[in-house]
């Protein structure tokens, strides 16, 4: 259990450690950029063993060498990142088997699992909005992110201190016309959030969501073209909250909804 009480744990206020994550195994999707990036070269310099999971190769491979180049600059001891190719919009079942045997094969268990990945679709009315677009959205970012963390509990289950996190949004908890697709799948994983914790609350697994909030990344561009995005702080700034919550700071803490920028 965490030291800090339930109710006043808030994981902007946990100082990391430098190996804070030190041998855990952790797999984030959307590690192409954004949050996912940073987050996934956070971890690796916190000590874990991170699986990169997106559906180009071509752009995983790049961190992939960014994040054992970081390590050989800072002389820090390097776990080899893993690339876990998964196209989330295109997967089938067979695509979700093999990518959690490959994890099991290679480490035995998994230790944290967070969703990055998300589509923003479009902004629009409802009454205008396009239902291809509509089916795109929810299944990339609630239907594949359940299918991906359902093949992966048996190896969550074999870590001893496992947490999962689901990237949520501030439209997932307060609609906002337009934002459509989006903000209801956000809704629907609070929601995931809240059932799987509930369901694995005697487990060593925990469940938590976390908003990220404004940050310049290409999501935050398509939904605000005008916006002066330099004015925002970068996805860097923004991980330590997923840090924590993936760390043993955050024991005990499961089913809780939180902001990573005041």
């Amino acid at each position: 259990m965490t030291d800090t009480p339930a109710s006043t744990f808030d994981p902007r206020r946990i100082a990391a450690a430098p190996q804070e994550l030190g041998g855990r195994v952790i797999c984030i999707t959307g590690v192409t950029g954004g949050i996912g990036r940073a987050l996934a070269l956070e971890c690796a310099q916190r000590g874990a063993a991170v699986i990169l999971c997106g559906r180009n190769v071509r752009k995983l491979e790049p961190l992939h060498s960014e994040i054992a180049s970081s390590a050989l600059n800072s002389g820090a001891a390097l776990i080899e990142p893993v690339i876990a190719p998964l196209d989330l919009e295109k997967a089938l079942a067979r695509d979700y088997d093999t990518l959690a045997a490959a994890v099991m094969d290679r480490f035995g268990r998994l230790d944290g699992l967070v969703h990055c990945a998300a589509l923003l679709g479009k902004l629009a009315p409802i009454e205008q909005f396009d239902m291809a677009t509509w089916y795109r959205v929810m299944h990339v970012n609630v239907t594949a992110a359940l299918a991906l963390t359902q093949v992966l509990l048996p190896a969550l289950r074999n870590s001893t201190d496992a947490s999962i996190v689901f990237s949520s949004s501030s439209v997932g908890r307060r609609g906002r016309a337009y934002w459509g697709a989006y903000a209801v799948s956000k809704f629907a994983i609070e929601g995931l959030c809240q059932v799987l914790a509930d369901e694995l609350e005697i487990s060593h697994i925990r469940v938590n969501a976390i908003n990220p909030g404004r940050a310049p990344t290409a999501m935050r561009r398509e939904a605000y073209p005008s916006e002066a995005l330099e004015s925002l702080p970068l996805p860097e700034k923004l991980v330590s909250a997923y840090v924590a919550l993936l760390g043993p700071a955050a024991r005990g803490i499961s089913g809780r909804s939180f902001d990573a920028q005041a």
